[in-house]
């Protein structure tokens, strides 16, 4: 374990786009899987439920994947259907700043769809896990499964583990609860890859910006 603060793992955390290969211990997920679990949850329902990818089931798991070929019911729209500013500009500076960085062109619709799809293997990590909670839980629930999330990011970071949270895997509930074998009753919220980060991949430069203060607190 490293001596890294709290305030330095949530500055140094930042979602990675491209792993080494290097596999990551299952020993050390399980334990930074029960240490997440001290996360705050309205009730102490704790409504995660948490699938876990690694080493042989990773490999497995990606071949099912390519050998899918049934429709998809998306989980739930990522995004609303008429996203208003100011976060309309901050997601789509994001997506500008990250195909600047690979050098993809607006007018490249196929070089951008290629890096969307690599969301679905991963961007390589050699671990990954899918988070999942029933679907009668509400929105408060669903903020438990996010203060969840973080803690375990953290977590990882303290480690020296790099994350990528991705609702991207929301759209493919079909065949993800199909191989995991999910209860009928879960739905999946989202996945996260996690591994070591590739320090020589250009999409690794980018760090999201953060609006100022003065645009979302108020002091009373």
């Amino acid at each position: 374990m490293s001596d890294i603060k709290v305030s330095d793992a949530v500055l140094a955390r930042k979602s990675i786009r491209a792993f080494l290969p290097d596999p990551v211990n299952s020993d050390l997920l399980k334990e930074l899987l029960v240490k997440a679990s001290r996360s705050p949850s309205g009730g102490n329902l704790q409504p995660w439920k948490i699938f876990v990818l690694n080493n042989s089931s990773m490999n497995e798991f990606l071949q099912f994947q390519r050998d899918w070929t049934s429709p998809e019911t998306p989980a739930y729209a990522i995004y609303p259907s008429n996203l208003k500013e100011p976060y309309r500009t901050s997601r789509f500076a994001l997506g500008e700043e990250m195909y600047a960085l690979l050098n993809i062109s607006r007018d490249d619709k196929e070089g951008r769809l290629n890096q969307v799809m690599h969301n679905f293997e991963f961007f390589g990590a050699p671990a990954a896990l899918f988070c999942y909670i029933d679907k009668d839980m509400g929105p408060p629930q669903w903020s438990d499964l996010g203060m969840f999330l973080q803690t375990f990011m953290l977590l990882a970071k303290e480690e020296g583990l790099d994350t990528c949270a991705q609702e991207a895997w929301s759209i493919k509930q079909d065949s993800v609860s199909t191989f995991v074998k999910a209860c009928e009753t879960d739905m999946l919220f989202c996945g996260m890859a996690i591994g070591y980060e590739d320090k020589s991949a250009p999409i690794n430069r980018l760090t999201s910006s953060r609006r100022p203060i003065d645009e979302w607190v108020t002091f009373l």
